[in-house]
């Protein structure tokens, strides 16, 4: 399998560096980023090619990987779609967008497509997708960052934001794709705390679901990355996961 990335940071190092190291039916050849340098410095690392123009890498591979922003997920996924590629959108808050969303799935409908979204930086996704074939009656995310992900100056503890995940992605575009996962998972706009405080240092995601399967409750404490505090590892991870389940015999979990 061909996979092309758009998006040059952080979590796009972490996955190169890892399936290059373990991955031998995975290629990752092509790169686009707005900065070219990013792309020409990631596409060193694995002897491939940064492009300048996006058809050049969607013409070339067989699955695009996107870890840029919800920019870009509004500006080339259906390009993408379009020519019958598959996607792995990791900016997943641009899908709370039910008009974009459902454009770009009738769009990798009509092309035979499929698109992906890996669980991130939460616990329990699994279970609240085999909760979802009951009803889900209420779904709750309170997300803690510390003050430096955030880009916050305080000293003590401040709840940013309180409502639905459709606002908190606005609000907080690089920071809750968390609440995107959790909405499309439990098919419903769930309800969102964004909290800062200066007493954790790390990403602190707590979930709570009720529903006719019953209730649950996880707590995540998530290492952010080392280069770019905004991104959780586990998110990182989820992704490197989702590449290796398509060379995966033996498959878990829903």
């Amino acid at each position: 399998m061909k996979v092309g990335i758009i998006g040059c940071g952080a979590i796009a190092n972490l996955i190169v560096n890892n399936i290059l190291a373990t991955e031998k039916n995975i290629t990752i050849e092509h790169f686009y980023d707005r900065d070219m340098e990013k792309a020409e410095n990631l596409a060193s690392i694995a002897n491939g090619i940064a492009v300048i123009n996006i058809e050049d890498l969607i013409d070339n591979v067989d699955l695009v990987l996107e870890a840029a922003s919800p920019s870009s997920v509004n500006e080339y996924a259906l390009k993408v779609l379009n020519k019958g590629k598959s996607m792995i959108i990791m900016s997943v808050g641009a899908l709370m967008d039910e008009n974009f969303r459902n454009e770009v799935v009738e769009t990798a409908k009509k092309h035979n497509a499929k698109i992906y979204t890996p669980s991130g930086a939460i616990l329990g996704l699994d279970g609240i997708k085999a909760a979802s074939i009951g009803e889900i009656k209420e779904a709750k995310l309170t997300t803690r960052k510390s003050p430096r992900s955030l880009g916050k100056d305080v000293n003590k503890e401040e709840i940013l934001f309180e409502g639905k995940a459709s606002e908190a992605v606005k609000k907080f575009p690089f920071n809750i794709n968390v609440a995107a996962t959790l909405s499309l998972a439990c098919d419903m706009d769930i309800d969102v705390k964004v909290i800062v405080d200066p007493k954790v240092d790390r990403n602190v995601h707590e979930v709570v679901v009720t529903g006719d399967f019953g209730k649950f409750t996880t707590r995540c404490e998530n290492l952010p990355c080392a280069s770019n505090p905004k991104t959780s590892m586990l998110a990182a991870f989820s992704a490197i996961k989702l590449l290796k389940h398509f060379n995966e015999t033996l498959l878990s979990g829903t």
